[in-house]
């Protein structure tokens, strides 16, 4: 008996360790609910049920007592709900330098709705060539429309909505043409059509990086079949299309950041400063009253209920229930109806609403103008996930903020120390070199004197190789029509980018240099050594320029910005391998190199009837033109090398 009574103890000891050990790993969870099925992990009904994202955690039901306890005081005034938010005509009159400044901003024409002051593209019956069929942009009935046309298929567009105004403009529309049976989502959705426009060309071109960006023969051809991209999209018959509503308006256009919390979860959860936790049941009764199920109560809703309206606040159109289309000011400010009304002084940088509780390590609650909150009110846009190089660097930009979370510097450095949140950076980036030092030396004051710099750059004051930039923020990342620099700050001496031949700053300025050479002034100058067996390895030939060898790479991102650092130096005697470049599979290398090449020899390659978006066999006789007329007119090209 009083063993049979020992195990009945163990048992229920056991059993109360498992039910725990469950608990947490729920509480832990990162969770994404579907329409179609409970997600998994959610607790049962009458529990606490929740999604957690690193730092945040959105709450279903409600957010229990013990958190609220926890947490910074709510405060009387909201800045979270749609209600709250004045919209940018508000700010006009207090603030209208900024103001002004705005309405020139490339955030503010980052989306907008048709209108023949919106629209940059050449829609004048312009005609191009595109994988061997013809494209014509025009008006009719006081609309934009695109047309494709290849054989038997046929493809009409109409034009909704444009994306961006400074380099290039994209356009959102809808299909009134094509293939597909008449209840295709493509005739009633919007989403990116297949081509934009190139503004500072005045050219029409293939659509980039909506998607994942394949190799040639692999990209989708917009005359037969819409892209497959991965992610959030929606589903038909086994395929799937890009809407721009559940995509692409997220960052281009300003929701009050409560509707942003339930859409946007994952992204806030990685970079916000401190531990936030929104109640959604709360939030959807008093700020889209419409989308709660009449007379329901949290508790007796369904797993797929809730599901249910997640999913609509995931697919909001930004025409009906955006604060604007665009940036504007309340993206950063956040609802400053208050504040324009007189009620408030400043507006807060930080969420502040009944449905939100802020925890906080430190002793207040500071939900003002600081380090953290400023720093967050850029990381809400320009972060997310792209392909990475081998340190984790972004390949390509528009995540400026996550990348500069990599680096050690934005402990203490702002977003706003190096770019007017109200100013355009213009075409290109106006701040002279001098300037950008400063903005560095202004904490590393330790090389503000000059021997003090010469003796860590080794190179002369004012030189290329002395810019503190040029080392430790290289031109690395793939920007919209040149490379631009990485916001991840980090040593020249990174091993693993230097190990696994990615980029490295020393020969993005030599590229013509071969690996010993840098591993020779990096070992003299900071005692830098390397595993040799890696460098072996990843550089088989070690007497070639590191440059070529990164045109070489099996990483298309590596090859795209050694063209860009071979062009950028003058380095002729790589023309051979640079016009390769021009034959690359993936369309932006080509691009790119295209860009290099003519801006280097200061030639069209149109001129020999090139473009970079032909297909593979129409690209064979301008390479072969190219390759006759341009390479015998350079510079002996061992002796130039030498």
């Amino acid at each position: 008996m009083r063993d049979r009574l020992r195990i009945i103890v163990i048992s229920c000891v056991m059993i109360m360790i498992a039910l725990g050990v469950v608990g947490s790993l729920y509480q832990s969870m990162p969770q994404r609910p579907t329409a179609s099925k409970s997600p998994a992990g959610t607790a049962a009904r009458g529990k606490f049920r929740h999604q957690n994202f690193e730092k945040y955690t959105l709450w279903w039901d409600q957010i229990p007592e013990r958190l609220r306890k926890e947490g910074c005081p709510p405060g009387t005034q909201a800045n979270i709900h749609p209600q709250d938010y004045a919209g940018p005509e508000a700010c006009k009159n207090c603030h209208k330098k900024q103001y002004e400044s705005w309405s020139k901003h490339p955030h503010r024409w980052m989306n907008s709705l048709v209108e023949n002051t919106t629209v940059r593209g050449n829609f004048n019956d312009h005609r191009m060539s595109y994988l061997g069929g013809d494209v014509t942009f025009y008006k009719a009935a006081d609309t934009y429309r695109m047309r494709l046309e290849r054989d038997d298929v046929r493809r009409e567009f109409v034009v909704q909505q444009t994306i961006g105004s400074r380099y290039f403009q994209y356009y959102v529309g809808k299909q009134l043409e094509g293939p597909e049976p008449s209840d295709h989502p493509l005739y009633f959705e919007d989403h990116v059509l297949p081509l934009g426009y190139w503004l500072d060309r005045e050219e029409w071109v293939p659509t980039v990086h909506i998607g994942e960006e394949f190799r040639e023969g692999e990209r989708p051809d917009p005359f037969v079949q819409r892209p497959a991209y991965s992610g959030n999209l929606t589903e038909y018959a086994d395929k799937t299309i890009d809407l721009y509503r559940s995509q692409c308006n997220f960052c281009h256009t300003t929701f009050a950041i409560g509707d942003m919390f339930v859409r946007f979860q994952r992204t806030f959860g990685r970079h916000i400063p401190v531990q936030l936790d929104v109640s959604l049941s709360e939030y959807v009764q008093s700020s889209r009253p419409e989308m709660w199920p009449e007379g329901r109560k949290p508790y007796d809703m369904a797993d797929e209920e809730f599901a249910k309206i997640l999913q609509e606040f995931h697919g909001l159109d930004a025409r009906k229930h955006a604060v604007t289309l665009g940036i504007s000011c309340e993206a950063c400010h956040l609802g400053a109806k208050d504040h324009a009304e007189g009620r408030l002084k400043r507006p807060r940088f930080f969420p502040t609403g009944s449905e939100v509780v802020t925890r906080t390590t430190t002793l207040t609650c500071d939900l003002g103008r600081t380090h953290d909150n400023v720093n967050w009110a850029c990381g809400r846009c320009h972060a997310g996930e792209r392909p990475q190089y081998a340190n984790g660097t972004s390949t390509w930009n528009s995540t400026e903020y996550s990348d500069a979370m990599r680096g050690s510097c934005y402990s203490q450095l702002t977003c706003i120390k190096c770019h007017d949140p109200h100013e355009s950076i213009g075409q290109e980036w106006s701040q002279t070199p001098a300037k950008d030092d400063a903005s560095c030396l202004s904490c590393h004051q330790k090389f503000e004197a000059e021997t003090a710099r010469i003796a860590h750059t080794h190179h002369p004051l004012d030189h290329e190789g002395s810019r503190c930039m040029n080392c430790h923020m290289p031109r690395i990342n793939e920007g919209l029509q040149e490379v631009v620099r990485t916001h991840t700050i980090f040593s020249p001496t990174n091993r693993v980018m230097i190990e696994t031949n990615q980029l490295n700053a020393c020969n993005l300025c030599h590229p013509e240099q071969p690996i010993d050479w840098t591993l020779t002034h990096l070992k003299r100058w900071y005692g830098t050594t390397f595993q040799q067996r890696a460098i072996d390895t990843s550089y088989p030939n070690r007497n070639l320029p590191v440059a070529i060898g990164w045109l070489k790479s099996d990483r298309e991102a590596v090859r795209l910005v050694a063209a860009d650092a071979i062009t950028r130096t003058d380095a002729r005697w790589a023309l051979p391998d640079l016009i390769g470049a021009l034959d690359d599979p993936f369309i932006l290398n080509r691009q790119f190199a295209r860009i290099g090449l003519e801006k280097m020899l200061k030639v069209k390659l149109s001129d020999f009837g090139y473009q970079f978006y032909q297909s593979r066999d129409e690209r064979v006789v301008p390479l072969r033109k190219m390759k006759e007329q341009l390479i015998p007119a350079t510079v002996d090209v061992d002796a130039e090398r030498r």
